[in-house]
């Protein structure tokens, strides 16, 4: 398995929406099996394709403490959530040095194509649906920071420009 490059934003690839994987196939796996790799060398818990210039409906998540319960999704779309909201801080490897604290449905119910190509709906909760929603985020062209005001995501992004310089 590969570390891949992180893209740094805002690289093209973050704001495009990812196409949909058409089958799960020996690529798709190895894609996978890179991309859980290059997570556990941030670290975080989660990791989107298009995060490393690759622009699939393809992601990674594990918030298990162990960091032993490895989550692959492809075309994962949430069919619901939760009215109760939960509240983390985000951030990207895209963005060193930023974050953000983010509001997300505390729970969210998700279709996904997993490993071997089924159709699997799934629920997750607290931080596993945290970086599942933020990944799916990615998926769509979208960054954490997207879900804050204007004004606060414009004082992130002036920042960020004064932390790359």
């Amino acid at each position: 398995m590969t570390v891949r490059r992180i893209i740094p934003w805002p690289h093209a690839c973050l704001r495009s929406p990812a196409a949909q994987v058409a089958e799960i196939n020996d690529e798709i796996r190895k894609l996978w099996d890179d991309m859980i790799t290059t997570m556990d060398a941030m670290p975080g818990v989660g990791l989107a394709a298009p995060q490393i210039g690759v622009a699939l409906q393809v992601a990674v998540v594990d918030a298990s403490k162990g960091r032993d319960k490895r989550i692959r999704l492809a075309n994962p779309v949430v069919i619901d959530a939760s009215a109760i909201m939960n509240e983390y801080d985000e951030a990207s490897p895209n963005l060193p040095g930023i974050s953000a604290k983010i509001r997300r449905p505390r729970g969210v119910k998700v279709k996904y194509l997993d490993e071997q190509g089924d159709t699997v709906t799934r629920d997750f909760v607290g931080l596993e649906a945290t970086s599942v929603q933020h990944q799916i985020d990615h998926l769509a062209g979208k960054m954490f920071f997207d879900n804050l005001s204007k004004t606060r995501r414009n004082i992130l992004l002036r920042k960020a420009r004064k932390f790359k310089i």
